[in-house]
């Protein structure tokens, strides 16, 4: 795991300094999801701090084991039913995947229930992908503007997930869309929503150099999710 991870600390740097950006301003989100009992520990001891969960069942049963929790930073990163926002809430310090504003209405009602002020980030469907969850790149700007008045919610980001198999320069221009409209969001709604998460392990540093502020990265750490 540490020669894994030193080898993606220094391709994240040598993408941050080909466009001209601090790596330091680049948070791994370590994807755990899948992975076996104690993983979290495995991430920790490796000064990994931000753990990404996809399912709400298997991050419960990983976090009554972990003994670490204050110390690191919760994300969820799977689609969230909105059944399921009660625990998400109670559970994660992130939503990244709010791709509606039914569901941001329900996080906003739970939040104000449990006395929180949950931190999302609003899921962007930027390739317009029939596979895929999110906001279209025409809806976003105006729900945007609705989720920053609910008081139980903070606006921190923008997350994409782009169409499997498509080409680098698809995804690096799906990715240029994507910071420009986190851009206008920042400029001219919420001076919160500084973030942006993007790219995964097959093309962090495309991501990176689009301007990602968080990349997901699972198999490039941890080697192959167990079947």
């Amino acid at each position: 795991m540490k020669n894994k991870l030193q080898l993606v600390k220094s391709q994240i740097q040598s993408a941050a300094n080909k466009s001209g950006r601090d790596q330091n301003d680049i948070t791994i989100v370590a994807v755990t999801k899948s992975f076996p009992q104690g993983i979290w520990d495995v991430a920790f001891q490796n000064n990994l701090t931000t753990i990404g969960e996809s399912r709400i069942q298997e991050t419960e049963i990983k976090n009554k084991k972990f003994s670490n929790r204050k110390k690191i930073e919760l994300h969820l990163i799977g689609h969230l039913q909105r059944n399921k926002a009660r625990k998400a809430v109670k559970l994660f310090d992130v939503i990244q995947t709010v791709d509606s504003l039914k569901l941001a209405k329900q996080i906003n009602l739970i939040s104000n229930q449990e006395k929180k002020i949950q931190k999302i980030f609003l899921q962007v469907n930027t390739g317009n992908d029939p596979n895929k969850q999110g906001f279209s790149p025409k809806e976003i700007i105006a729900a945007a503007k609705e989720i920053t008045k609910m008081k139980g919610i903070t606006l921190i980001g923008i997350m994409t997930i782009p169409p499997n198999s498509i080409s680098k320069e698809k995804t690096r221009s799906l990715y240029k869309k994507t910071q420009k409209i986190r851009d206008t969001i920042y400029k001219s709604i919420e001076k919160n929503c500084k973030n942006l998460s993007m790219g995964m392990s097959n093309d962090f540093k495309t991501a990176i150099e689009e301007g990602a502020t968080h990349i997901r990265l699972g198999t490039v750490l941890f080697g192959e999710r167990p079947q």
